[in-house]
This record gives C-alpha cells, sequence and structure tokens, in this order.
C-alpha cells in the first residue's frame, strides 16, 4: 500500500469571486498605514484607482515601479525608504512579481539587517508585516505561498525569501482585475499555473492533498486558458484560471516546484524569457516522458492527456526561440542545475537535461 502520510499547512484566508476587492476596505482597520506595492502596467489598467477607493479611510502610500522578476537592491533601497514611516500592513496588487516585491518587503521592514545580507547568510524570517495579496494574474499562486523570489543580476543570483511568516494574511481573487490583461500575460501567467500543477506531481514531496489540489488546478486550466485567450472579457474564465492558480499555489506550498523550474532560472537571467515561458517551454516533453506514471485513475490520465494536447498546440518551442537561440539556451546547462527544486524530480528527463531542452526547441 502507498504511504499515505502527509502534513499541509496554509493560514492564507481566501475570498474569491467578482467582487471580492470591494471586501478590501473591511480587511484594514481605520487610520491603518497601508503601503500599495504595484506596477506602473495596473496603475494604467486602473487598478490601482480601484484599490486606493476601497481604503479611503486609511493612509494610502503607492509604490507602483515594480518590475518584472524583483531586484534586490531596488528591494533594499524600497525597505530603507519606507522604515522611516513604518506601514501597517502592505497590500500586492498585482502579477508574481509585484505580489512577491510586498512579501519581500513585508518581512525587510521588520528586520534591523540589509536583506541582501540575511539571503547570503541563508537566513530566514520569522516575523512580517500583514499583507493582502490581490492577484491581477492568473499564474504565480504567490498569494497563497510562504516564499518569494529576489533577484540580484549584478552576481547573476536568485533567491528565496521564506518562511510561515512570509505568507499573506489574506488573498482577494476578483477575475475582474484579469479582463484587460494583455494575451500574452494571460498566456504567460496561465502556463505558470499548469507548470506548477505538473511540478508538485512528479515531485518527491508530493502528498495526496498537493496532488489533489494540483489536478483540480489542471482540470480547470485546461478549458478556462483557451477559453481566457479566445474570449478575454469571459468573468467565468478568468475566474477558473484565478482558481486554478491559487488550487496549483497551494500544491506547491507543500512540494515546492522540480526540474522545469530549476532549468527555468537561469534563462530567465540571462535572456529575460517570462517565467511562465521559461518554466513551462520543457512541459510538454517532460509530460510527454512521464504521463504514464503520474496517476494510475483512469479519468486522470484522461486529464493529463488533454494538458499534453494543449502544451502542444501553443508552439513554445517558437516562442522562446524569439527571445535566445536553441546553442545560447544550451550552453547554460552548467547553471540549470538548482538546488532545492531539481533533487524534487521524480520523472524521467530522457538522457539528462542537454537532451530535454534539444527535444523541447526542437
Amino acid at each position: 500500500m502507498a504511504d499515505m502520510t502527509a502534513r499541509y499547512f496554509n493560514p492564507v484566508q481566501v475570498i474569491a469571486g467578482p467582487g471580492a476587492l470591494d471586501r478590501l476596505g473591511a480587511l484594514v482597520p481605520a487610520a491603518s498605514r497601508v503601503l500599495v506595492v504595484t506596477t506602473a502596467g495596473a496603475s494604467k489598467r486602473g487598478l490601482t484607482a480601484q484599490t486606493q477607493a476601497a481604503l479611503t479611510h486609511c493612509q494610502v502610500s503607492v509604490h507602483d515601479a515594480v518590475t518584472p522578476n524583483p531586484e534586490l537592491a531596488d528591494m533594499e533601497r524600497l525597505a530603507a525608504q519606507h522604515k522611516l514611516a513604518m506601514p501597517t500592513h502592505i497590500v500586492g496588487l498585482g502579477g508574481g512579481s509585484a505580489l512577491d516585491a510586498a512579501k519581500i518587503l513585508s518581512a525587510a521592514l521588520l528586520d534591523a539587517r540589509l536583506l541582501g545580507d540575511v539571503l547570503r547568510g541563508g537566513g530566514a524570517w520569522n516575523a512580517a508585516l500583514p499583507v493582502i495579496a490581490i492577484p491581477t494574474t492568473a499564474g504565480t499562486g504567490s498569494e497563497v505561498t510562504p516564499f518569494a523570489t529576489v533577484w540580484d543580476h549584478q552576481d547573476n543570483r536568485k533567491y528565496s525569501v521564506a518562511g510561515d511568516a512570509v505568507y499573506p494574511q489574506t488573498a482577494l481573487l476578483d477575475p475582474r482585475l484579469l479582463l484587460s490583461l494583455p494575451a500574452d500575460q494571460t498566456l504567460f501567467t496561465g502556463l505558470d499555473t499548469i507548470s506548477h500543477a505538473l511540478e508538485s506531481l512528479w515531485n518527491r514531496n508530493r502528498s495526496p492533498i498537493s496532488a489533489a489540489h494540483a489536478m483540480q488546478a489542471l482540470a480547470l486550466a485546461v478549458d478556462a486558458l483557451p477559453a481566457s485567450l479566445a474570449r478575454p472579457g469571459d468573468v467565468d474564465a478568468r475566474g477558473a484560471m484565478q482558481y486554478a492558480s491559487c488550487l496549483a499555489g497551494l500544491a506547491i506550498c507543500q512540494t515546492r516546484t522540480a526540474i522545469a523550474h530549476s532549468i527555468s532560472y537561469p534563462v530567465t537571467l540571462h535572456f529575460g524569457v517570462p517565467h511562465g515561458l521559461a518554466c513551462s517551454f520543457t512541459l510538454t516533453r517532460l509530460l510527454e516522458l512521464n504521463l504514464d506514471t503520474l496517476s494510475a485513475m483512469p479519468h486522470e490520465r484522461l486529464l493529463l492527456g488533454r494538458v499534453l494536447e494543449l502544451l502542444q498546440s501553443l508552439s513554445l518551442a517558437e516562442k522562446i526561440r524569439a527571445f535566445a537561440p536553441p546553442d545560447a539556451i544550451l550552453a547554460l546547462e552548467a547553471e540549470m542545475h538548482t538546488k532545492g527544486r531539481a533533487e524534487n524530480f521524480t520523472g524521467s528527463m530522457g538522457h539528462g537535461i542537454a537532451d530535454l531542452i534539444s527535444r523541447s526547441l526542437d
């Protein structure tokens, strides 16, 4: 009999559905000092203004200059700036980078040490400011995870801010916030959802709980992602993708990610490939190799077959070749074994990473 031992913990309150953003004001006491961490794109789409409108009873400051893949030096400067007028709450509004930046700041603001010194020393965080996470994409699941990624491009390194204190307090999933999301961001973040679900299945830390979350995420995404691309204004499809992203996030809370993410990090670091594409271009080949071993249940194998067909239809090799030629990506092989990710993989990648990448880029 298979080992059914499992532990699971997630303290994030999730409020989902059209109108979820309207609940924001009730979550923050009057006269609180709120820092909204977001992007210029969210402000341009009017989402920052909507968030501020829900917080008229608070003192609100906005930082809307988060860039893709939060940079260590930027996070250190931002933490130093806001320690002078310490917020009581942080609202992360945006995709994975904005939510990660909010979580990073929530820990860094309460720590007297420099963020980089803690990360380079392998430290963890035991305290953080309360974060309310409001995703405006459906992909990262960062609204329910206890880790955030920060990049040091000067030293070509990626770090993780992690620990139970880093969990957001509340996640507000409002599909109305996704209706203006461009097609490329819809696709790449949707691919991130699929990658999280699959990476938690071919994972040494997999449990019945994480597998249930992952399979349900795939069951939603396999229909909702094509629908969101074909009908951007479809609130139901956008909502289904938000649920899929959240469920996949709940899965990787326990398992963390595996080989596809391990391969992706230097590809993003060196060539600026969007994270969702970088961690997904190998999924087609990986799923071809491992589909028959991921589940013994016929209905789940049929689902995985549908996911494979979706991935095959998306021309991922062509999309990533627009950022870098195959030879340049293959040249990064020595950097693609990321500790804490690569060893989680329990499946087959064929004849090694180089073979996997070559076949993925054919």
